[in-house]
């Protein structure tokens, strides 16, 4: 291993970044990390250990700033937006980084592209991965671009993409897409290269493949699943169609993936994904144990979900919503705009701890407290129109952390003990909020609970009436079986 080393981290509070950033510090490195919203990162627990810069990657001066005094550089971010001018602005991005890195001195970037073929039209999201990649590689700071194929691993897009449609459906007609070659790669031998990449030649400047050695079917990877979550085979039947766009929406329809992650997914499987060299094991050793198969891969992902030892998911990642909405403002801040506010109040004999461990476990299997057939009904109309849908779920069924996913919510503030404060993520013409919360009242305490949303225009305005009955029924049954449930958990101490 090099001596210790100066290391920026992009991409901190994704899927992979947040599972690289502990493993750097692990070694020795001073880390780094540029983020958009540092509050995500209050609850990590390497917090104390990096240096923290709030920035972003469109800003040049933000960028310039945070590459400052930095050796190696890991670029771990890429958006899943799309529409006229998506490409333009990752390769802007691209170009920025690629110029900051030279002004500041930086020895080498490192990124994380996907496997593709060398010759035929790519997919929108791969044809840009692939040209972030062409734009760093021809920039003046050697780059090593990594190309890694499906990756294998608790709360990875492509994982919960495999288990929900293996786990739903026992027969599938699907399109032509699923007799495509793939070769997955498991999180942890992704993270094994990446970590190991300081280690690489200074001047070393190249694109390398990454994967298993396992080459399936997408038809196989479905039912390699099955055999090792214990399900009967699958019945999976290729028709003679490709329809990436049906199959996106029919995949954010029976899985947690939203259709804006859904669709470039999809679209990424129309073409094979095998690795066409293995030169990376000249430079860097395959893991002690050798690199892991899809099976075994399958298998610790499962495991680690089954021990609530997720470290990250695809959810950590910012969303279009999220990067779209502020923090709740002040109350006071709320003069001079429209806002309405359905609160309510509950007293309980139970100490607030109980009342709390209900909060913080609210959402995933555990619902919502009321009418589960509503929410359902909302989370299926919200998943139809793109939205995140309840079937996200959470990362943890009792712990929540800042910048959690907790079904179409996100965890924005978090007093824990006293006030959690969720952001939709549910496609709405505005913003909304949902507050609970719960203070010590004499031997008891009092639960409180605010949904707060912000209207959009016009149609917001009516969104909000058109809603506004349910709402008699769903938050006053909500509060009660909260503190409810609360008294469950004091008598059984």
């Amino acid at each position: 291993m090099t001596d210790t080393q100066r290391v920026l981290v992009t991409g901190a509070t994704g899927y992979i970044g947040g599972r690289l950033v502990p493993l750097l510090l692990a070694d020795g490195h001073d880390v780094r990390v540029l983020v958009r919203s540092p509050d995500k990162l209050n609850d990590v627990p390497w917090h104390d250990d990096v240096e923290i810069v709030q920035g972003d990657l469109s800003d040049a001066d933000s960028v310039n700033s945070a590459f400052q005094d930095i050796d190696t550089v890991y670029f771990l971010v890429h958006s899943m937006a799309s529409g006229k001018g998506f490409a333009a602005q990752e390769e802007n991005i691209a170009t920025i980084v690629a110029q900051a890195a030279e002004t500041a001195g930086v020895k080498r970037i490192v990124y994380l592209g996907g496997l593709h073929p060398s010759e035929g039209e790519l997919s929108p999201h791969m044809a840009s991965r692939t040209a972030v990649g062409e734009i760093l590689l021809r920039g003046a700071v050697p780059a090593v671009v990594f190309q890694a194929g499906v990756v294998i691993g608790s709360g990875s897009a492509s994982f919960e993409m495999i288990r929900h449609l293996t786990e739903t459906l026992p027969v599938m007609p699907a399109p032509s897409w699923v007799r495509r070659k793939i070769e997955p790669i498991a999180v942890r031998d992704v993270l094994h290269y990446l970590t190991r990449a300081v280690d690489l030649p200074e001047n070393l400047n190249r694109t390398f493949d990454l994967g298993s050695g396992d080459v399936l079917e997408y038809a196989d990877i479905m039912n390699g699943y099955a055999e090792v979550a214990g399900l009967p085979r699958r019945r999976i039947y290729a028709l003679p169609i490709p329809a990436p766009k049906l199959a996106g929406l029919w995949v954010a329809l029976v899985t947690p993936i939203p259709l804006s992650m859904s669709r470039p997914l999809v679209e990424s499987l129309q073409h094979d994904a095998v690795a066409k060299e293995r030169d990376i094991n000249g430079y860097i050793p395959e893991p002690q144990n050798g690199l892991t198969n899809y099976h075994d891969a399958v298998t610790r992902a499962l495991g680690r979900e089954a021990r609530n030892e997720v470290e990250t998911t695809w959810a950590s990642a910012s969303s279009a919503a999220d990067l779209a909405s502020e923090p709740l403002p002040s109350d006071p801040d709320w003069a001079g705009q429209t806002v309405y506010v359905d609160q309510r109040r509950r007293r309980s004999d139970v100490d607030s701890s109980h009342v709390w461990k209900v909060i913080e476990g609210i959402g995933g299997n555990n619902g919502w407290y009321s009418l589960p057939m509503a929410w359902a009904i909302r989370g299926v109309l919200d998943k139809t129109v793109g939205g995140a849908g309840l079937s996200r779920g959470r990362r943890n069924p009792a712990t929540l952390f800042t910048g959690d996913v907790v079904d179409w919510w996100r965890v924005e503030f978090l007093e824990r003990g006293t006030l959690l404060r969720l952001r939709a993520e549910m496609r709405v013409p505005g913003k909304a909020w949902l507050e609970l919360r719960v203070d010590p009242d004499g031997g008891g305490s009092v639960y409180s609970q605010r949904a707060i949303y912000f209207p959009r225009g016009l149609l917001g305005r009516l969104y909000w009436w058109l809603i506004y009955p349910f709402h008699g029924l769903i938050f006053p049954s909500m509060a009660k079986n909260i503190t409810r449930q609360a008294a469950r958990l004091a008598e059984l101490g």
